[in-house]
């Protein structure tokens, strides 16, 4: 039986889809390091444990969109001979190296410092404004970078013609994701940090500012673990969303010469990369230009039915 095999090394790049990640990434970068600063010099003056948990907090956040910047521009170069698909997934192993950084974070300081505190309280705050007004500031900073991530996650969603819920699960690009659940998870901080440092001050008692210290190292470590799943299920080699796969399957049956797909295979290479390889048994009597013409249509119409579809292998087999 001869065997045909059509192949495309034409990259879709997406590049608007890069720039507005790094935008997204950037302004996040330069509002955590802003408040990070803050809020460290707030702990020092306050002595507050729940305020030094929210300063490694947004260290953490700062060293993770640095790392974020940094897959960008290395996702972003050309394949090569040792890297024949590019190197997108870049991206997904910098975000488990963020991951990891922001368990650091959360388990070993905002924790260790908390539960330090708890056994061994040193003094009861006597600063109270400074706190509460880098807090206020902090929910400024981050609301805006939130809102901002959520806006770009939104319009994705639409273009993808998925539920923002939907969307926000099953999205390949780690910056977006990174970034709105990092800022949801600092606002939320930021009001538990405010409730201990309330509590403190209103009943006098030294426990309730390094208890709020543990609670956001715990949700830090919260934060750390579903980064690190979402980066691991991209990293060994994930599949094209449902969705995809059937509108690709699809495609492959609307052509008439198309008998059968026998095995359809998707490969994710990068947040906007896809791998794409069909197994069909064509129509009987087709010549040999037509069945390579036909393999370069199936091409352009898998690429046309999903955007992101960056390399087409098609095995198409003349039955007889």
């Amino acid at each position: 039986m001869p065997r045909t095999a059509a192949q495309s090394s034409a990259r879709s790049l997406r590049p608007e889809r890069s720039l507005e990640s790094r935008r997204t990434a950037t302004i996040a970068l330069a509002s955590n390091a802003i408040i990070a600063v803050a809020k460290l010099g707030a702990g020092v003056l306050s002595g507050s444990a729940a305020m030094f948990a929210e300063a490694a907090h947004s260290l953490a956040d700062t060293a993770n969109q640095t790392f974020l910047l940094i897959s960008i521009g290395l996702a972003d170069r050309p394949p090569d001979e040792g890297h024949p698909f590019g190197a997108g997934r870049e991206r997904f192993l910098w975000t488990f190296v963020a991951a990891v950084g922001t368990f650091l974070a959360g388990s070993v300081f905002a924790i260790g410092w908390g539960t330090y505190e708890l056994v061994h309280p040193s003094r009861a705050e006597t600063e109270y404004l400074i706190p509460f007004a880098v807090l206020g500031l902090s929910l400024l900073t981050e609301g805006f970078s939130w809102l901002r991530a959520l806006r770009q996650t939104r319009h994705e969603a639409s273009e993808a013609r998925l539920s923002y819920l939907d969307y926000v699960r099953m999205s390949r690009d780690p910056n977006v994701k990174m970034v709105l659940f990092e800022d949801s998870a600092a606002l939320v901080g930021i009001l538990v940090a405010a409730l201990g440092i309330g509590l403190q001050a209103i009943t006098g008692t030294e426990f309730w500012d390094p208890t709020a210290s543990v609670a956001i190292g715990l949700l830090l470590i919260l934060v750390a673990f579903w980064m690190a799943r979402d980066a691991r299920y991209m990293l060994v080699g994930a599949a094209a969303r449902p969705d995809e796969r059937l509108a690709l399957e699809r495609a492959l049956i609307e052509f008439p010469e198309v008998q059968e797909v026998r095995e359809l295979l998707t490969l994710i290479l990068g947040p906007n990369a896809l791998l794409v390889a069909a197994r069909i048994d064509l129509a009987d009597g087709l010549e040999a230009d037509r069945v390579e013409a036909v393999s370069d249509e199936i091409d352009a119409k898998l690429r046309a039915v999903v955007p992101d579809v960056s390399e087409v292998f098609v095995d198409a087999t003349p039955p007889g």
